[in-house]
């Protein structure tokens, strides 16, 4: 359900870029755009068990941001709050829903229905923050006929007339990453302007089209590097490299016979030629 406001009509196609030009316009940095959706889920969280104003270190706190950073943010909205009383939070649900687009609803398509692609699908919080799941799209006849959340996967032969009948003008990726490219191609030419990627690759788009990345893979290494650092282990120890996947320690090995920590400075007998920089780099970094 939209915020505020009822759908368009088939007159008024939601263009996600306009929020995003209006911001521009009115000069409000992308750093505060992008927590612009952290203060809303704050913020909705405190209207929905009836709290009706809040302080700005109240807010940040739930935001995860300092207060300095917060009062900042919301001045660029025109939002200065009430000395010794703080913000209304209804009142701001509703400006940063304006400000982010979600006072209308938005028509999405995702194409690629396999596991993720179903619980996207499936996930409720599209509805209730303004996305409009419009149709899903695989190319796999074997998938194409079934259902999702209610709603028949389509062929990807659909997309273009799908784009232009429902005025969709956002696309979810959540193919193969050999297919991602192509996909972002059609869904480009059909008229959408905005993509959220969940495939592991880098989609190259024309100017004027924006892509988003969810990699969960990445979000996880980094995490790891976090824990690894709380727990207080050296980067490349033998116990943690004894857990490792194959190619890193095999690419650790080369990096101690190279730098003469290994066993032996000297190559193996019969061993094969040491590679480049680049097969180096290959062997360590994820696929």
């Amino acid at each position: 359900m939209a915020i505020g406001r009822p759908s368009p009509s088939s007159s008024q196609t939601p263009d996600p870029g306009a929020a995003r030009r209006t911001s521009r316009a009115r000069g409000i940095p992308e750093a505060t755009v992008a927590r612009l959706p952290l203060y809303l889920r704050a913020l909705t969280a405190l209207s929905e068990r009836s709290v009706p104003t809040v302080s700005s270190e109240e807010l940040a706190a739930a935001a995860g941001v300092n207060s300095a950073k917060l009062r900042k943010d919301f001045s660029y909205l025109g939002s200065y709050g009430t000395r010794g009383v703080g913000y209304d939070v209804e009142y701001l649900v509703y400006q940063i829903s304006r400000e982010l687009g979600l006072t209308q609803d938005w028509p999405v398509v995702i194409v690629g229905i396999g596991n993720l692609g179903h619980a996207l699908a499936n996930y409720g919080g599209f509805a209730s923050r303004g996305f409009r799941v419009a149709a899903l799209l695989d190319a796999d006849p074997n998938v194409v006929g079934s259902t999702a959340a209610g709603l028949p996967v389509r062929h990807m032969d659909e997309l273009e007339d799908i784009v232009v009948s429902q005025h969709v003008s956002i696309g979810v990726i959540t193919t193969p990453p050999g297919a991602a490219q192509l996909v972002c191609d059609r869904l480009v030419e059909a008229g959408v302007t905005s993509i959220l990627n969940f495939a592991p690759t880098v989609l190259t788009v024309p100017d004027g089209v924006d892509v988003r990345k969810v990699d969960l893979s990445i979000e996880l290494q980094i995490l790891a590097f976090h824990e690894q650092r709380k727990a207080g282990d050296e980067p490349a120890g033998d116990s943690v490299l004894d857990r490792a996947p194959g190619p890193v320690r095999a690419a650790a090995a080369k990096l101690r016979r190279a730098a003469g920590g290994g066993k032996s400075a000297e190559p193996a007998k019969n061993a094969p030629a040491a590679k480049g920089p680049e097969d180096d780099l290959s062997a360590v970094m994820p696929a």
